[in-house]
C-alpha cells in the first residue's frame, strides 16, 4: 500500500479529541462513574489522552485499562500463530460507565470482540464506543457514540491513524491505497 494522502494532520486530530473528551463528559455527568479502555493498538494512546483530558476539564482523572482482542477475534483460524499483547484492567466495571476507545472504526469486528472479553470483566452499567475516526464499511451492526472525525474511504482503501506516541513524529490521519 502506498500513501495516497492526509486526511487530517496534528492540530485536526487534536480537535477530533477535544470533540470526544467534551462529548464524553456531557454524557456522564459523574466522572467518578467513569472509566476509558483503550483496545489495543491504536486505542490504548488515544484512550490515555481523553483521560487527561477528562481530567483537566473535570478534576478527576478516570481509570484507564486496555483490551487484546487477539484471542476473541471471529477470524482468529485464519492467522497462523496469533500474536498476543497484554490485556489490562485492573479497576472493577461492574455498575460502571465504561468508555471503549479505537482508533478507526470499520467493519465493527474489532468492537464486536472488544464487547466480548470485556464481558468477562464484569457487567457495566453502560458501554459507550468513542472512536477517533469512523469510516464506512460495516459489516456488523454497531456503531460508535462519539466519533472524533469522520472520513470517506472505499473497501480497497485503509485508513491508518500515526500517534506521536507509536509511530513518533506528528499526528496524523493517512489514507492508503
Amino acid at each position: 500500500m502506498r500513501q495516497v494522502r492526509r486526511l487530517l494532520e496534528a492540530p485536526e486530530v487534536d480537535r477530533a479529541i477535544a470533540r470526544l473528551e467534551a462529548a464524553i463528559v456531557a454524557a456522564e455527568p459523574d466522572p467518578a462513574n467513569l472509566c476509558l479502555v483503550g483496545i489495543r493498538r491504536g486505542g490504548v494512546p488515544l484512550a490515555e489522552r481523553l483521560a487527561e483530558r477528562i481530567r483537566a476539564s473535570t478534576g478527576h482523572r478516570p481509570p484507564l485499562g486496555s483490551l487484546d482482542i487477539t484471542l476473541y477475534r471471529d477470524d482468529l483460524g485464519a492467522h497462523a500463530v496469533p500474536k498476543v499483547g497484554p490485556t489490562r484492567i485492573d479497576f472493577p466495571i461492574t455498575d460502571r460507565t465504561v468508555v471503549l476507545v479505537d482508533d478507526v472504526l470499520y467493519t465493527g469486528r474489532t468492537v464486536r470482540a472488544a464487547l466480548q472479553e470485556l464481558s468477562d470483566f464484569g457487567r457495566s452499567r453502560r458501554v459507550y464506543l468513542a472512536v477517533l475516526v469512523e469510516r464506512p464499511g460495516r459489516e456488523l451492526p454497531i456503531q460508535a457514540d462519539f466519533v472524533g472525525e469522520g472520513v470517506a474511504a472505499t473497501p480497497a482503501q485503509r485508513v491508518e491513524v500515526r500517534l506521536r506516541e507509536q509511530h513518533g513524529g506528528a499526528d496524523e490521519v493517512v489514507l492508503l491505497e
